[in-house]
This record gives structure tokens, sequence and C-alpha cells, in this order.
């Protein structure tokens, strides 16, 4: 049966009737009405609900909702008090409304969230909590647009009905689902539910289930919940993957002979050992001059996906892939993905490129950027191409070049990987150790220039055949997936570059897809100096130029430590999030003035566009609509922030998932957080994080310290503060909740 409880008569009238008269007199702001106007407009024609409409226009009144302009004369109070914007609902179930109109958060009691569910779009109004009080709450009078219509949740089935109770904590009210929307689900099952009506007198919101996901706690199960979750779709529609097999995978004469041809030239990948996808590629070439000219070639996935078709749609709608532990969710069916449109070794492939020359300090002398069509000689992992790099590093003994004339480069004839010998081409060879050595310059540039390096460890899973996690392992950023970076910021720095700025400097009028970086919010960077202060370290925030490197500082310095995790994730967190706009502002985090993606098509939508415009300019035609561009960029940005929602869903379901098999083990980790209900712990050897309760620590009654960030016992004044190592036993790992539950046994 549904977990929520019933209101009295008199609650449903008035919750039902004071949005319906708010609506109505916002529809008619300039309008009067007497009582019997409204109780007509309401359909009340009995004593008992005219006694309370009454009751309703007093409350309405005394909360200055509505005012009374004539004797019994009543309109919409002046808009000065009405709001628009979003309804941020916590798990607690606390509810705020936050609107850029105000300098703070308002806070929505539940009784007058009016079916208003988180991330919805409302408009509320604002009035002081009592007469003597400046503090604001808000009443929800109109929902303008629902943040989402579709939930995961478990069936709960009786005879003729069933609820749906919602995985997401935020979601307050149970789905009450009719027998005939039930879809032959069973009792138990996780299924997808639609809302399709939240009647004003109805506590629950009625639904149908569209989708039955599976048994609760088996693997697809869950996986497919988090994407349901959040709205990305597992599997293509029928009509896009006939769309895509439509395809052309021959290259015409016709075609290359419009292109750049770059076929002859020296071109290779590196990607993770495990990629399927290949969208970039590096050529190298020595010119007659002792320059270099590296080309970045990126797969033309714009010639092969064509605007207002069913795959463009499609592409638009995910705008990203999702990457999950066990499995890629592709933004573009797989056999444009993995096929026609991936740079895989001996294949010609068309590809757009950026094409530099560079002198031997880094320096850009020329560039250019057009169609190509290219031969990928070879593909290397990042493993192979870094063994490459430490080979020539330990045999060229402690030099450390500052410019490529200086290496004495020491080409190895092969490399070993876990026991194996692999012979090495010495032309690749060669000239991965001359890119990564420009690479490190330009690197050094843009540390020097005020670019943030986070190099975070990620999270990575061994998997066996049935996708059960046998072990955590940590990707580390090394020189290899250095050098493939520093050449695809260049890439999409450059492009960003040729578009958005005139040849004198100022910016042009040209609309573009840019990728930018606000600067950070100084009130984060208070929080951050003085949590990071109380180990021992500091930032120094009294220039944008002077933050950069002491945040760099900070992020060496705790290199190593138990409290690397937490100071990273924590500094993080306290950066303004890149977004894609045609507003250029320039990118905080890497220094650049102007930034784009231009490197991934296979991946980011934004990229897509990028193409398109670039060729639309090459091809010297007027710059296109902006507004239409922009509301593309706000769509890719907020399914790219979805799309890391769900990776992050999936990496917490792997790590409890993986801590099942070893309940009651003790472990060494650092409180990560802290709240009024409870200690957040992280164990050092896997970052598996889990939660301490205040209430099961026994030896003492503790409160929750905000200034300290600590948790107190009242008696013996004992402290457990953000960064402690403690000893911890792993107590309970729920998969359906993605929660662990630890029980604190020491302090160390």
């Amino acid at each position: 049966m549904s977990k929520k409880k019933k209101g009295n008569k008199n609650d449903s009238f008035t919750k039902k009737n004071k949005q319906l008269l708010l609506q109505y007199l916002t529809n008619n702001p300039n309008k009067t009405f007497n009582y019997k106007q409204l109780a007509f407009q309401l359909n009340i024609v009995d004593d008992y609900n005219r006694g309370q409409l009454q009751k309703l226009i007093k409350d309405l009144l005394y909360s200055k909702q509505i005012k009374e302009v004539g004797r019994g004369k009543y309109k919409i109070t002046h808009q000065s008090h009405y709001y628009e914007g979003v309804l941020d609902i916590a798990i607690s179930g606390k509810a705020f409304f936050m609107c850029d109109e105000l300098e703070k958060d308002i806070y929505i009691p539940s009784r007058n969230l009016n079916h208003g569910l988180h991330g919805d779009r409302v408009r509320v109004y604002s009035y002081n909590r009592q007469r003597s009080s400046r503090k604001k709450e808000g009443d929800v009078v109109e929902i303008i647009k629902r943040a989402k219509t579709e939930f995961v949740g478990t069936l709960q089935l009786h005879d003729n009905y069933g609820f749906v109770v919602a995985d997401n904590k935020r979601m307050y009210a149970d789905f009450f689902i009719t027998k005939k929307h039930v879809n032959d689900a069973k009792d138990g099952d996780k299924v997808a539910v639609k809302l399709l009506d939240w009647p004003s007198n109805s506590k629950n919101p009625f639904g149908r289930i569209i989708d039955v996901l599976g048994r609760p706690g088996e693997h697809n199960t869950e996986i497919h919940s988090i994407l349901f979750e959040y709205g990305l779709p597992y599997k293509f529609p029928k009509e896009v993957e006939a769309d895509a097999a439509k395809l052309p995978i021959e290259i015409t004469d016709k075609e290359i002979a419009k292109r750049r041809d770059m076929r002859k030239t020296l071109t290779f990948t590196i990607d993770p050992k495990d990629a399927k996808d290949f969208d970039d590629a590096l050529s190298f070439e020595i010119l007659p001059n002792g320059n270099y000219e590296i080309g970045i070639h990126i797969a033309d996935v714009s010639y092969y996906v064509l605007p207002k078709t069913i795959l463009d749609e499609e592409a638009y709608n995910r705008a990203t892939s999702v990457y999950l532990v066990d499995r890629v969710v592709p933004m573009l069916p797989e056999v444009l993905s993995n096929n026609v449109c991936s740079l895989r070794p001996k294949e010609e492939k068309l590809t757009f490129s950026a094409v530099f020359e560079i002198d031997k300090n880094a320096q850009v002398i020329k560039q250019w950027f057009g169609r190509t069509v290219t031969y990928s000689d070879a593909r290397f992992a990042y493993e192979e191409a870094q063994e490459i790099i430490e080979k020539n590093m330990s045999e060229a003994g402690s030099q450390k070049p500052e410019v490529a004339q200086s290496l004495n480069l020491t080409i190895p004839k092969s490399i070993s990987l876990s026991g194996e010998a692999y012979e090495v081409d010495p032309d690749i060879a060669k000239a991965i150790l001359t890119m990564d050595v420009l690479a490190k310059i330009l690197r050094k540039n843009r540390m020097s220039d005020g670019a943030i390096t986070f190099d975070k460890v990620e999270v990575r899973f061994d998997l066996n055949k049935d996708n059960e996690p046998i072990g955590i392992k940590f990707k580390h950023s090394k020189d290899a997936n250095k050098l493939i970076e520093e050449f695809m910021l260049l890439a999409n720095k450059k492009v960003a570059q040729f578009i958005g700025k005139k040849k004198d400097g100022s910016p042009s009028k040209n609309t573009f897809v840019y990728r930018i970086h606000d600067e950070p919010d100084f009130d984060k960077l208070g929080t951050l100096k003085q949590i990071i202060g109380k180990f021992g370290y500091s930032i120094d925030t009294r220039s944008t130029e002077l933050l950069s490197k002491s945040i760099n500082k900070l992020l060496a310095d705790v290199q190593g430590t138990p409290e690397e995790n937490m100071i990273e994730t924590l500094t993080i967190r306290s950066m303004s999030k890149a977004i894609y706009t045609t507003n250029n502002i320039g990118h905080y985090g890497l220094a650049f003035d102007y930034y784009s993606h231009f490197t991934s098509p296979i991946r980011r939508y934004p990229d897509v566009m990028t193409h398109r415009l670039l060729q639309h300019y090459l091809d010297k035609k007027r710059a296109p609509n902006a507004p239409e561009y922009e509301d593309k960029c706000k769509h890719s940005s907020e399914r790219e922030q979805l799309a890391t929602k769900a990776e992050r869903d999936s990496i917490k379901y792997m790590q409890v998932k993986y801590m099942q098999n070893h309940l009651h083990e003790e472990f060494e980790g650092v409180i990560s957080g802290i709240t009024e209900w409870g200690m957040y712990v992280e164990i050092v050897d896997n970052l598996c994080e889990g939660m301490v309760r205040i209430k099961d620590i026994r030896d003492d009654f503790y409160l929750f310290d905000e200034k300290e960030y600590a948790v107190i016992g009242q008696s013996t004044k004992k402290m457990y503060r953000l960064g402690d190592k403690v000893l911890i036993s792993v107590k309970s790992a729920d998969l359906e909740r993605k929660h662990l539950d630890f029980t604190l046994l020491q302090k160390l």
C-alpha cells in the first residue's frame, strides 16, 4: 500500500481551490471579483463549501496573496510578489524555490508545494513567514513545466490497483496505478512509470507503467533503472537503426577529390585498450625547414549525419554518449560509432582536420582547417605509447629537455607489456616521442598562463563475464594520456579562435559553439579555504591568477595523502561548471580566451555543431541564427549533466555490489563528509564511500557542529572531524539504494 498518509477533507478542499483560485486571479490581474463570482468560477454551490471559500479568502488576504480593493471586491496582489523559478526538493523532504531575481532561496512548506516536484519550473508567491519576521516562505501557485514525467520505482500490486514507490527519494508521493495501467507488471517488479494526471484533490499522482525493467537487485535491472531515471535511452528506435544501416560505407573518388588527401602522411591513433570507437587520430611529418606538421584528424560525422534527419534528431536528443561501468550507451548507432566513422587501423576514412606547422618550441607557425581523407597506419593503446615514452626516458637518463631538438631520442625497436614483446614502427615511435616533448611544452605554457590541472584518480572495476566486480583499480593520467590531451586542447582552442576572433584580436560576431568555464564562486572558495585550513593547506583568493597557482600547489601538496581524494573532490565542487553556449567568456580552468569542442563528434553533439559551423564559415557563408544554436547548447549542457549523474550512479552501484562480498570486514577510511545525521567515510584502499550514522556511535551522544565540520560528544567532548582517519567495518550494502552503512570502530 501507499506509504503516504491521507489528509482530511478540509485540507483537500483548501489545496484544490486555493490553486484554482490563484491561477484564475493571476490570469486576470487587472480585474476584480466578488465572493459570488469566485464561487461560480470554482463551481461551489452548497452552503458548507461556501463557508470554506470564505475562510480561504480570509487566509489569502492575511498572507497578502490577494487584496480587497473595494468592499467585497478582490484581485490578485501586485505581481512583485510572484516569481518564476525552479523547485529544489531535498531527500529529507525540505523544499526550496530558486530564482535569479531573489538573493536567497525561499523555503516552501510541504503543504504549499501544490504537487510541484523536484526540478519543476513553477510560479511562486512569496511572503513573510510571520508578520514580524523577515524570513520568506513561498506558495506554489502554478506548475509551468514539469522537469520530468517518467520515473523508476517498485510496484506494490493489489487486486484492482497498485502503487509505484519511486526510487528517487525526492519524489514524495507514490503513483496510483489503476488495473488497466499495470501492463502485465508483477508485484515487486522494478518498473518505469509515466505521470498521467495529478488531480488537485488527490494525494497521489495517477500513473501508467510504460516498461518493466526486471526484478530489483538484478544487474541489468539496476543499470537500466539508472539510465531511465535520468531519461537516457538504452536502445535505439528501429527506424534510427534502419536509417543508419543505409549509410554508404564506400568512399568515392568524387568525394576524395573535394578533400585534402592525407592518406600518405604517417597517421595513428592512441586510445584506451578496450576502446571500440576511434574518433581522433594524429599525423606527423618533419618538414624541410625542421618544423613539424602535426594533424589532428577527427571523424567527419557531419558528412554522414545530416541536419533534419532521423539520425540527427536522435543524436541531438541524446546529445552525448554515456559511459557506465559495464557498458557504453552511444550517441550514434554502432554502425556509425564503431564502423563507418571510427578511424580504425588500415582503413581510409573521411575526416575533419586541424593541421598545424609547429616549431621546436611548440609555437604554431601556420594552421589549416578543413575536410580530409586519411589512412590510419596503426592503432596504439595508451599503455603501449606510455611504454615507448618510458623506455626512451630510462635510456636517455635524467635529461629533461625543454625543446624537441635537445632530446636525445632513443627509438625502441620493441616494447614489452604484461610479459609479451611487441615490435614498434621506428617512424611512429619517433613521432610519439617528439610529440610527447611538444605536449609537455604546451602543458607547461598552459600552466604558466594560469590553467588548473585536475589529475583526479578515476575508479575502474575488474569485471568477470557476468559483469560482477571482482576488483577495484585506479586509472592515473600518464604522459601518453597527456600527449593526446594537449593536442586535442590545441585543436579545440585554435578552431574557436579561428571562428571567434578577428585578425585584429577583437571578438567576431560569428555564431559559434563555445565551451566556457566561469571563474569560481568566491563564497564556495571561502568554504573550501576554511576546510583545507584544518589540514594545514591554503589557497590565495586575492586574484584569479594567484588563485589558480595556489590551487595547483594545493593539488600537488595533497598527492599521496589520505585526504587527497576528499580535497580534490571539494576543490572541483568549488569550481563553476563548464557549459556550452554561443556567448563566449573563455575557459577559466584551461586559461583559454577561446575554446570549443571539435574533437569528439562520435560521442558529443556540440562537436557535430562545431564541425557544421566551421564548414559553414569555410564556405564563406553568413552567420546563422544565434538563438537557435543557444537553445541547442543549453540542451546539450543539460544532457551532459544527466549523463554525468548516471555515470556516478553506476560507479556507486558497482562499489556497493563489490562491498557486498566484504561485509563485516575492517578498513581504514577518511571522514569525507559530515551531516546532522551521520558521517561519510571513504575507504582508503578502494575509495568506496559509506555512512556511519550518528545514532549508531554508542560511546556518547553526538551532535553535529556545522562550523567545525565535526560531530562532538556531549559528555566526552570527543570530536570526529572532516579528514580524520578512522577504522570502520562494513555493516550493510544496499544495492537498490546504492548505499553502504559502516560501523565506527575507532579513531586512528
